[in-house]
């Protein structure tokens, strides 16, 4: 039987989108506490099916898939905006295709504004006017209203009419950024891009025979197997050396290997990688947020996922591409050059310790897929000297391989601006092939 938390998120994923939740209707509605109601409401808020909004309160939205996470919701720029919705609270929920700036005349400013668009624009009543009969938002910039008249016809076509004490082009580059945010959230593989769903896997249960693990055993030729309780929380793994010898009627419970580590499905595909290498795992359960088992990852899926992630163009690009990009071979040699750019830099001029430390990764993971293909998983990094290099400065990055094995690499990386040495680092990592 679903547990009260559990009962409550599914009555709020089941509420039409637009509706609006407060704490003291779920706990009535459901006969829970308002403990219970809260913590059920935050649940859904994380898991991208309700928005919270000051003034405004809790409404039920579309969860955003994947593929469309790039698109904002109306909710969502009142957030980044911090702004104040003057009417249209029922349209919160929907996503805008794209913003429009409105400096230029009115009849100009319109050939520019669809339905679904976000009009920016300043205490220009006409304008709010029209952008709303043209099924466009508007976001009205340096804190001014707008007029009852205006106001009442956001309402009636319920679409968001938002104030922000802000400029428009702040506003515009706060939206750009958040959009932008977006799509580097959208490059990254996670686990649930990847799992192997419920209703593909193979697992036990814990008052399972032995014998039923030898069935799974022979009809699929895999050996690791995830074992659960009545209520599909993830309770141990079996594997091939835990019934050797065992009588095929012992449960599957008396021999598991209990306290399994598990993933959830909003983990990276880079934090399983990690886990898998740094404690030789092959398999990993993969939980949702009430802990209940969804399906499995593995070593191969994992694998493939980030060759193919290498192999993707980034839309979205992070301080790691920019510095990375602007790295570059000296031909004939097994040293790297990268010029300092503001980017790169703190606030005195100099180059950031991130971005040091990147730069040490990048020329270790370059020097050592020459020895040995395969993705790195880094183990250790040790920055153990180093010296303020400025802005605009070329650098010189010279890796030294000290030792490399079938699955270890160990790399010497010493850093030069000119003739003077700036850093020395050590660098540890496995290779998962």
């Amino acid at each position: 039987m679903p547990t009260k938390h559990e009962q409550i998120l599914t009555f709020i994923s089941e509420l039409p989108v637009g509706s609006k939740i407060s704490v003291r209707l779920i706990a009535k509605e459901l006969q829970v506490s308002e403990g219970t109601a809260y913590r059920a409401i935050k649940e859904a808020e994380n898991r991208g099916l309700v928005s919270t909004i000051e003034r405004v309160g809790t409404i039920r939205i579309e969860k955003k898939k994947k593929e469309n996470i790039e698109k904002l919701t109306y909710a969502e720029i009142v957030k980044i905006v911090d702004g104040q919705v003057l009417g249209g609270r029922e349209g919160l929920h929907k996503t805008l295709n794209r913003f429009v700036i409105g400096a230029m005349k009115l009849d100009a400013m319109m050939r520019y504004v669809d339905a679904g668009n976000l009009l920016i624009v300043g205490n220009r009543y006409n304008g709010h006017q029209l952008a709303l009969e043209a099924g466009a938002a508007v976001l009205i910039t340096g804190g001014f209203d707008t007029s009852d008249e205006v106001i009442a016809l956001a309402d009636e076509l319920q679409l968001p009419i938002i104030s922000t004490s802000y400029d428009t082009f702040t506003v515009a580059a706060m939206i750009n950024r958040a959009i932008y945010d977006q799509l580097i959230k959208k490059d990254i593989v996670l686990v649930d891009d990847i799992l192997i769903q419920l209703h593909e896997t193979f697992y036990l249960s814990i008052s399972d025979p032995i014998e039923k693990w030898r069935e799974f055993n022979v009809k699929t030729g895999h050996s690791r197997y995830p074992v659960i309780d009545d209520r599909m929380r993830v309770q141990g793994m079996v594997t091939a050396k835990d019934v050797v010898g065992v009588d095929k009627d012992t449960l599957v419970g008396k021999v598991m290997t209990p306290h399994p580590i598990t993933v959830g499905e909003g983990t990276s595909v880079a934090s399983v990688a990690h886990i898998m290498v740094w404690e030789g795992i092959e398999l990993l359960p993969v939980i949702d947020a009430e802990k209940r088992f969804i399906g499995i990852v593995s070593r191969q899926d994992v694998l493939k996922a980030l060759q193919m992630a290498q192999r993707q163009p980034h839309v979205g690009e992070t301080i790691e591409d920019i510095v990375t990009s602007r790295f570059s071979e000296i031909k004939g040699e097994e040293i790297y050059s990268c010029e300092v750019t503001p980017q790169m830099t703190n606030q005195l001029g100099t180059i950031s310790h991130g971005v040091m430390t990147t730069l040490v990764t990048e020329a270790g993971r370059r020097v050592l897929r020459k020895y040995k293909r395969g993705n790195l998983v880094l183990e250790n990094l040790t920055l153990y000297f180093l010296k303020p290099v400025q802005i605009d400065s070329v650098i010189k990055i010279k890796p030294k391989i000290l030792e490399i094995g079938r699955k270890h690499g160990k790399i010497d990386v010493e850093m030069y601006d000119g003739d003077d040495l700036v850093s020395k680092a050590l660098l540890m990592a496995q290779i998962i092939d």
